[in-house]
């Protein structure tokens, strides 16, 4: 008989836990469905997703009027990018074309590395730089 009754005591107090931890379980899905979304994109395609309109701003800040394409189809900051444009424009763009035009104009065609040992790598350096100073 006091078998009996410690079995129910303890059945009883099984059930307790159970009614418990459900109700634990419950309380945690409700409070994960109250939780905001953010509207901060923080993720590898953060700056995709603010362009979209999905998010608000980025971590960095950048918010879609900041934002822009490149010709890659990349989402790029719009300052980074005029500024990278000038900066080619101004510096390394101009070299770029002066070694195109030394190029044809010295029929070198395929690998050549400019100033490099052998004499045609010379006498394109000291092209490409007359002509970049043109």
């Amino acid at each position: 008989m006091a078998m009996k009754r410690s079995m129910k005591k303890a059945m009883k107090a099984a059930k307790k836990a159970m009614k418990a931890r459900s109700m634990k379980k419950a309380m945690k899905s409700m409070k994960r469905r109250a939780m905001k979304v953010s509207i901060v994109a923080t993720n590898k395609l953060a700056k995709l997703s603010v362009f979209r309109g999905k998010k608000v701003r980025t971590s960095g800040g950048l918010k879609k009027n900041d934002l822009i394409k490149n010709k890659n189809g990349k989402v790029v900051s719009k300052k980074a990018s005029l500024k990278a444009k000038k900066a080619y424009a101004n510096g390394i763009g101009k070299w770029a074309k002066a070694t195109v035009a030394a190029r044809k104009q010295l029929g070198i065609k395929g690998f050549c590395p400019i100033g490099g040992k052998s004499a045609k790598g010379a006498a394109l350096l000291k092209k490409v730089r007359s002509l970049y100073r043109k």
